[in-house]
């Protein structure tokens, strides 16, 4: 056998992963359109995908490689890059705004637009968030900008203009994490590498809907077996995109449940309406042959049509607000006779304007040996025209960290674009400062700065590059995020100093010294005189011959004054102390020595009550009142 040819650069391999099968696309560009060499399809032995989502990666990473073998051999030629489409179910959609404040006022430049729109997209990511014990990766699939505003007034562009504060509204897109990961698996395991990626409802409208005709208000619905995606054009671009988890395999199931047949068996019979007159041949599920008339298969499948045709049209009008100048339908499902005039019921729109994909497909391939104008071709040869005709370059692999970066907008990218798409959000871009520390000390407001950020570093074929650079086919990007600052952190111990002796309370609560601060903490101190340490004197000798001082004779005994007390109660046991001898009163602070915690020691906090009530050191006590200090 010759040896195959290595595949050339303008040579386009498109794979399209589907519920039921897997659909293999060679071709060219040629002029402007596309010209088909061959085409491959093959169905999955058994379910490897649920409602468009890979389940199985090993059978769908066999069956992908079989499809690539069958095309190698025909065409001579070892397929190594492929272009890919993630389905579009687990799309998600959010709003996300950034405000970007400015030392000064200056004027906007690409690169602060840059950060600004990567803020406003990471926190439309942060939104997506909804549990922090199970965050998710997200990867973008692409944004609008809805608004920019500059000091607060609205604009349709910033560039060069003067201002001190710069928000941006999105609109973005991500697929989950997983998603991605198991279509790239899914290839690897196929021995092929990704070259580009795009999403299947994108693909089928580059198919369905060229883009000379996206002035008018169209739908292009791909009904495959798992999902039915949507996608919407009006005024020459995509709009908006959405799905409905009701597809194909419901018509196939309602013949399985009716007829005794297993899936397989359901499939055939559901291909085989409209191609036989009168009666269908089958075996059902206990061996018996069966011919089951076409007319009772159409009535069986009625329901779930209906279902069908009901979930499109909300869909549609979810997303459209209206229904649409006309509606194009895809995927093997939009053969179903009869769907075709449901959907226009439940959009209450003439039949006319409810057509089957494929007629347009000529104005963007062509092939000179292959019938290619049928409906379950919309969404591959949607990929290998996108790949083809440059609206996605199957050539256009750029190295990120020493991998193939994960690709999914069309048109330029900057590098600001390929790192949200790769997972990595603002902060990771442009660092955070670590968080303040605010607290209040004695009735002072004190601000302990967090550390600053250590920069991310950015390199594009080894030279530093700013967010903005736009990424070109073939660019080897060096990225290591940006490291956050520490947040700003003090014990109470640190606060208070090494002079400091005392106590001091947290919130009213004693607590030790090592007690590690938090926002908002408000700290009271009581500050103590510390013991002075004297060395007493040797007393003076006296002379030898100094005379022997006399001792007074005692004189009559007085009786001493009783002392005037103040009875407390502390920790529900009676506490009699002296009146002090300047007759101020008793504070809370005097009982501390009296409560039997060791203050010096203390590994808890402490609670301070008077009556019940929390009270601070300095609250000054009466006569019977009742105190609790104890280790909380």
């Amino acid at each position: 056998m010759a040896e195959w040819k290595a595949q050339d650069k303008d040579l386009i391999f498109a794979l399209d992963i589907g519920t039921r099968s897997v659909v293999g696309v060679v071709g060219r560009p040629m002029d402007d359109r596309l010209k088909v060499i061959d085409v491959e399809m093959a169905e999955h032995g058994k379910r490897a995908m649920m409602d468009g989502q890979i389940d199985d990666i090993r059978q769908v990473g066999a069956l992908a490689k079989t499809v690539t073998e069958q095309l190698e051999s025909r065409l001579g030629v070892r397929l190594e890059r492929v272009c890919v489409a993630a389905a579009g179910r687990a799309l998600r959609t959010q709003k996300g705004s950034f405000t970007l404040e400015l030392p000064e006022e200056q004027s906007i430049d690409a690169e602060q637009i840059s950060r600004l729109e990567a803020g406003a997209v990471s926190a439309a990511e942060e939104a997506l968030q909804t549990d922090s014990d199970s965050r998710r990766q997200m990867f973008l699939v692409g944004y609008t900008v809805a608004q920019y505003r500059l000091d607060n007034y609205p604009m349709a562009n910033l560039q060069y203009h003067t201002g001190r504060k710069a928000e941006a509204d999105v609109v973005a897109t991500f697929l989950p994490g997983e998603v991605v990961e198991s279509l790239y698996a899914s290839m690897r395991a196929a021995g092929l590498q990704v070259a580009s990626m795009t999403l299947e409802p994108i693909a089928a409208m580059n198919a369905a809907i060229p883009a000379e005709l996206r002035l008018l208000n169209l739908a292009m619905v791909d009904i495959g077996a798992g999902t039915t995606d949507i996608a919407l054009c009006r005024d020459g671009s995509v709009v908006g995109y959405t799905m409905a988890t009701v597809a194909g395999d419901e018509i196939t199931e309602a013949i399985m449940r009716s007829f005794l047949v297993d899936f397989k068996t359901a499939e055939q019979i559901k291909r085989s309406i409209g191609e036989s007159e009168d009666l269908i041949r089958c075996r059902n599920i206990l061996g018996q042959e069966e011919r089951v008339a076409v007319n009772e298969v159409v009535q069986v499948i009625q329901e779930p049509m209906d279902k069908l045709a009901d979930a499109i049209a909300k869909q549609i009008l979810s997303v459209n607000g209206s229904a649409p100048s006309a509606v194009f339908l895809a995927g093997g499902g939009s053969k179903l006779a009869g769907l075709r005039e449901k959907v226009a019921i439940q959009l209450e729109m003439d039949e006319k304007r409810v057509a089957i994909a494929g007629n347009n497909f000529a104005l963007s391939v062509f092939s000179e040996s292959l019938e290619l104008e049928k409906p379950e071709y919309t969404t591959p040869l949607g990929i290998a025209i996108s790949a083809g005709l440059g609206l996605l370059n199957d050539s256009y692999v750029v190295i990120l960290n020493g991998q193939s970066a994960k690709l999914f907008r069309n048109g330029v990218l900057t590098l600001r674009d390929i790192l949200l798409m790769n997972g990595y959000s603002y902060a990771d871009m442009v660092g955070k400062t670590g968080k303040s520390l605010n607290l209040t000390m004695d009735g002072k407001r004190l601000v302990f700065r967090g550390e600053p950020a250590v920069p991310a570093v950015l390199r594009v074929n080894g030279e530093e590059a700013a967010l903005s650079a736009v990424i070109h086919a073939g660019d080897e990007i060096h990225f290591i995020p940006a490291r956050h600052g520490e947040d700003a952190h003090r014990t109470l111990a640190e606060l208070l100093g090494e002079d400091f002796y005392g106590k001091a309370m947290v919130n009213n609560v004693i607590v030790p010294l090592n007690t590690v601060l938090t926002q908002g903490d408000v700290v009271l101190t009581m500050r103590q005189t510390p013991p002075r340490v004297e060395v007493p004197a040797a007393p003076a000798a006296l002379p030898q011959d100094a005379p022997v001082p006399k001792m007074a004779a005692p004189g009559p005994v007085m009786p001493a004054p009783r002392p005037q007390e103040v009875h407390l109660r502390l920790n529900n046991e009676p506490l009699t102390l002296p009146l002090k001898p300047d007759g101020s009163p008793y504070y809370l602070m005097d009982l501390l020595e009296y409560s039997g915690i060791d203050f010096e020691h203390l590994d808890r906090a402490v609670r301070l009550e008077v009556n019940g009530v929390e009270r601070g050191f300095q609250h000054a006590l009466r006569e019977q009142d009742s105190v609790t200090i104890t280790l909380a």
